[in-house]
C-alpha cells in the first residue's frame, strides 16, 4: 500500500500483516485503523477506570472488571460529547470532578433542616464541580 501525504505530498509504503488468510484487504485495513482507538480505549480503562488496579485472578471477577472498565470509557464518551459544544476541552478528569462535585454538595445538603432551592442546588454544583477542574469552560456548563 501506498500511502501518501496531502499537505507534504511525501509518499511511503506500507505493509500489513494478518494471519487469517480469509480476510479482505478492505477490511484488514479498517481494522488497522481501529487500532489506534481501540489503544485509546485500553489506556483509557486503565489511567481513568482502574483496569490496571483491580487484584484478582479468577475468571469470573477478571471478566467483569474489565467489562466494567471498558464501560465506563464509552459512558464518558458518551457523556463528554454533548458537554465539548461548550467546553471543547472537557476532560475525564473534568467529568469526574464534576460528578464528585455533585456528590458531595447532594451528601452536605442531606445534613440541612431543609433542603434549599433548586437554584441554589444547582450554583452549588457548578461551583464545587469547578473546584477539581482540570481544564475550566468558557460558559459556565
Amino acid at each position: 500500500m501506498v500511502k501518501t501525504n496531502v499537505k507534504t505530498q511525501a509518499m511511503a509504503h506500507v505493509v500489513l500483516f494478518s494471519s487469517d488468510l480469509e480476510l479482505r484487504y478492505d477490511q484488514l485495513i479498517d481494522y488497522y485503523h481501529l487500532r489506534f482507538q481501540i489503544e485509546c480505549n485500553f489506556r483509557d480503562a486503565k489511567q481513568y477506570w482502574g483496569l490496571e488496579d483491580f487484584m484478582t485472578v479468577n475468571q469470573t471477577p477478571v471478566y467483569n472488571s474489565a467489562n466494567l472498565a471498558m464501560f465506563m470509557v464509552n459512558l464518558s464518551h458518551a457523556l463528554i460529547r454533548p458537554l465539548r459544544m461548550q467546553w471543547p476541552e472537557c476532560s475525564v478528569n473534568d467529568l469526574k470532578a464534576w460528578f464528585r462535585g455533585r456528590k458531595y454538595v447532594v451528601e452536605t445538603l442531606k445534613l440541612l433542616p431543609e433542603m434549599p432551592e433548586p437554584i441554589f442546588i444547582d450554583q452549588a454544583i457548578a461551583q464545587v464541580a469547578a473546584l477539581g477542574r482540570v481544564n475550566h469552560a468558557i460558559n459556565s456548563v
